[in-house]
């Protein structure tokens, strides 16, 4: 799906538009979400006026999102569970629990999974010595060697961190938003997106993988972008970055973050008479109950 929310899907297949009604009918269960974090990575613009963020554009040969550009991010691993909290700085688990709505356990895995996953798809580490030191470049082999040990489960963030005497800096990471993938979909994520800033020293890079570009956009750029047809977003991504329309550095959205009440959105999709496919939010006319 790559509209935004509130437009028409336009019509569908008769065995789509089948499974449709019988999810919307209770008669099939919908798939379970799997925990997921999302980092939108920011930098001030050049001219000072707005901000960018970063987005990579998933293979065409991806099982999801495919071709769609999107913000860093993936499931939760089991293993973003474990972390010790010698190695965590920031706000403690409890914090967080409350901000993410979850539990402990989920929310430090959530935090873990958002730095790992920028990691692992960004090269931006959201680490550092102590609670006032971020590591500066790690563009070196031996981090590279690193990362691509975290994309083969072969080594955890716990692990990393241990071995180079880094601890999390939760504190770099500030709550923006809760999706739901609608019930229809095949794949489901119950995802939390994440605000950060490029950490001073460090630069993205194209570390290729599960994404086949990445680039650095203006929010409306990549809008105007879309809506010409020019590249494709995920409805949660394309309604993310007309949020960040509004701030004109990343100081100002690190500041909304820490006022945001996070609230988690299911999106349903609705089929009219002719078959003809919508996707909604709560606060739309016509949401189902």
């Amino acid at each position: 799906m790559t509209a935004t929310y509130g437009e028409s899907l336009g019509r569908w297949p008769a065995e789509i538009v089948a499974h449709v009604r019988a999810i919307n009918a209770g008669e099939v269960t919908p798939v379970e979400p799997r925990h997921a974090s999302t980092v939108v990575l920011l930098r001030d613009s050049a001219d000072g006026a707005s901000v960018e963020a970063y987005l990579l554009r998933r293979q065409k040969t991806m099982a999801f999102a495919a071709g769609m550009y999107v913000f860093p991010g993936g499931a939760v691993d089991p293993r973003d569970e474990g972390l010790p909290a010698s190695s965590w700085v920031g706000p403690p688990p409890e914090v967080w629990a409350r901000l993410l709505t979850a539990d402990t356990r989920l929310a430090t895995a959530l935090v873990c999974a958002a730095v790992r996953e920028t990691f692992e798809e960004s090269g931006v580490l959201l680490a550092g010595s102590s609670a006032d030191d971020v590591v500066a470049d790690i563009t070196a082999d031996d981090w590279e060697a690193d990362r691509l040990a975290l994309l083969d489960r072969s080594l955890s963030l716990a692990e990393l961190l241990d071995r180079r005497g880094l601890v999390l800096r939760a504190d770099l990471l500030r709550p923006w938003a809760h999706w739901i993938t609608p019930e229809v979909e095949p794949r489901r994520y119950d995802t939390r997106f994440f605000v950060a800033a490029l950490p001073t020293g460090q630069r993205t890079r194209d570390v290729g993988g599960e994404a086949d570009r990445v680039a650095w956009m203006h929010p409306r750029a990549a809008l105007d972008g879309y809506e010409a047809g020019e590249i494709g977003l995920m409805p949660p991504t394309a309604f993310t970055l007309m949020e960040m329309t509004a701030y004109a550095g990343v100081a100002d959205v690190i500041a909304a973050g820490d006022a945001r009440d996070v609230q988690p959105v299911l999106p349903k999709i609705i089929l009219t008479d002719d078959d003809e496919a919508r996707i909604l939010l709560p606060h739309h006319e016509g949401y189902p109950k």
